[in-house]
């Protein structure tokens, strides 16, 4: 299956103006080997540095190159999102700007999208980062993800992918959801794949990574799955929970009732009957929220007039 079209490479830049002409030379080296129209999106994320001005310098050798410039930093996904949003490519490739990507494999990931695939992710089999401050807590992380995603990746914390641009469409990103964008295209039926990258080590600046970014993924993974598994019906989680709630309150009431007629203990003898109250009222709280979020929801797609589903493609009747 032959993927033509467009390619846009979106780069999220902080602090990196070492590595930006190097980078740009060899993307745009890159780039020329592709028959294909392209252009590069620079998002410079409120950088201290010189890289704004490098950018704006690079763009006059490099005529498709896009800067971006934020007024402070507001973080990778901010950046990575504003790059989708303004990409025009009908093939959306991230990559990093400290040169830990390797530019050729912008191809590599071409060709493997051309057997069939929306979504094709790289892996950084060999990485080139510290063992116990970077690569155990990835390895950890990504075993987490695609346990709890269902989405077998090896390596979800990789910058460079591939997407077609219709499955990132309207898409938006906040916390340190950028790396769950192979997840979201995945629950929109997109067929994902993974590939060994290349992955250098960095030689000019120093990693903006720390180990309390872990928390910060876990935590959006939770959201990311509760907005896939219940957002259009969110009556789900919160009316079972208050069900359940509903459950545990008549067993404690029967249990005390137990308790009281044939063993001989009072009720305010245990705390059986407060149990009773306080899982009752809990419960009525579980699915009056679940119908309050019911209600949020189906204004929320009925404003927007936003589908429910997503086709892939149409016959003619």
């Amino acid at each position: 299956m032959e993927v033509n079209g467009s390619v846009s490479i979106i780069v999220p830049v902080y602090n990196e103006e070492k590595n930006l002409p190097l980078l740009l030379e060899a993307i745009d080296q890159a780039l020329s080997e592709l028959n294909r129209d392209s252009e590069i999106i620079a998002v410079n994320d409120g950088s201290s540095d010189g890289s704004g001005e490098i950018l704006d310098e690079l763009s006059n050798k490099f005529p498709d190159l896009k800067p971006i410039h934020f007024t402070r930093n507001f973080g990778q996904t901010a950046a990575l999102s504003a790059g989708f949003e303004h990409a025009k490519g009908e093939i959306v490739i991230p990559m990093d700007a400290d040169l830990q990507n390797d530019p050729r494999d912008i191809i590599k990931l071409l060709n493997k999208m051309e057997e069939g695939f929306d979504v094709v992710s790289g892996w950084r089999k060999n990485r080139q980062d510290k063992w116990l401050t970077r690569r155990l807590p990835s390895t950890v992380a990504n075993k987490f993800i695609s346990w709890m995603s269902g989405i077998q990746l090896h390596d979800f914390g990789c910058t460079l992918k591939a997407y077609k641009r219709e499955f990132i469409q309207g898409i938006h990103l906040y916390g340190e959801m950028h790396r769950f964008v192979p997840v979201f295209a995945s629950w929109q039926g997109a067929k994902v794949t993974e590939i060994p990258v290349n992955h250098h080590a960095r030689k000019f600046g120093h990693s903006k990574y720390g180990l309390v970014r872990i928390v910060k993924v876990i935590l959006d993974l939770i959201v990311i799955k509760f907005l896939v598994d219940f957002a259009v019906k969110p009556i789900y989680i919160f009316g079972g929970f208050g069900l359940l709630n509903f459950v545990g309150a008549f067993l404690a009431g029967c249990w005390a009732i137990y308790l009281k007629y044939w063993i001989g203990d009072s009720f305010i003898q245990t705390p059986l009957p407060l149990l009773v109250v306080m899982c009752t009222l809990i419960g009525f709280l579980s699915i009056l929220i679940g119908l309050l979020a019911e209600l949020m929801m189906r204004t929320y797609y009925e404003s927007q007039q936003k589908p429910t589903f997503i086709i892939r493609k149409k016959n003619k009747s």
